[in-house]
């Protein structure tokens, strides 16, 4: 299977702060890529520095096209959607309307964006039953279902999704873990996931990366990555 990102040599920095050493990573097209590793180890970075939202250097292949210096809105139109760490949802418009504003990206077709809406609510009954009530009243999970499914209206060919558990409680977090799995395996959506719930995570994915320090210290199959003693006393807990 062919890579939809191929990412070689990246770095990224903070002003004179530099996080990420030269890391090189793929993300198989159709594929589940998990990015593991300790706060601060760079995971989240990764995720901005391929958006293009702080300093960088490197390549970045995307869909083979080099997007390394392509600016963030031209990435996100060539179909990236990157959901970030505390969801970020419109908190004063309704449900239905956030899901609009998902779609902004896309040319204008009505009928297109209607029914891709009604898709979204098939994967998350919950949101429709919520459609008409305020971003900012949902709970937690419901937010980061709207998260996800507002990154869907972009139609994506690779979503970046950075700590989709951030806040849940253990129910709702395996619950968006499986929609995610329901999505990859219906949608075909490539999906780069960064995650402190390391297991999840490893059972979500096809492979991973564990990331030290800004650098790429041990990469290979999910289920490989997982039978690894050093993983398993550090991430997995036994």
């Amino acid at each position: 299977m062919s890579a939809i990102l191929k990412v070689e040599n990246l770095e990224a920095s903070y002003g004179e702060l530099r996080v990420l050493r030269g890391i090189n990573f793929e993300v198989e097209r159709g594929g589940v890529t998990t990015l593991l590793g300790a706060n601060g180890a760079g995971k989240s970075t990764t995720l901005r520095a391929l958006c293009g939202m702080i300093q960088r250097s490197g390549k970045i292949m995307f869909d083979d096209r080099d997007v390394s210096r392509m600016p963030t809105e031209d990435i996100v139109r060539i179909g990236v959607a990157h959901i970030p760490e505390g969801r970020g949802t419109f908190s004063t418009l309704t449900t239905e309307e956030n899901l609009h504003l998902g779609a902004m990206a896309r040319p204008n077709k009505k009928d297109e964006i209607e029914s891709d809406i009604r898709k979204c609510f098939e994967f998350f009954p919950r949101l429709q039953e919520r459609r008409n009530q305020q971003a900012g009243t949902l709970s937690g999970g419901e937010q980061q279902m709207l998260a996800i499914a507002r990154a869907l209206m972009l139609r994506p060919k690779l979503m970046l999704l950075d700590e989709p558990s951030f806040g849940l409680a253990p129910l709702v977090t395996r619950q968006i873990f499986d929609i995610l799995a329901d999505l990859n395996k219906e949608t075909g959506t490539s999906m780069l996931v960064v995650e402190q719930n390391a297991s999840l995570a490893l059972e979500l994915a096809d492979h991973a990366y564990l990331i030290e320090t800004g650098s790429i210290v041990m990469s290979g199959e999910a289920d490989a990555i997982r039978e690894d003693e050093s993983v398993r006393a550090s991430y997995l807990g036994y």
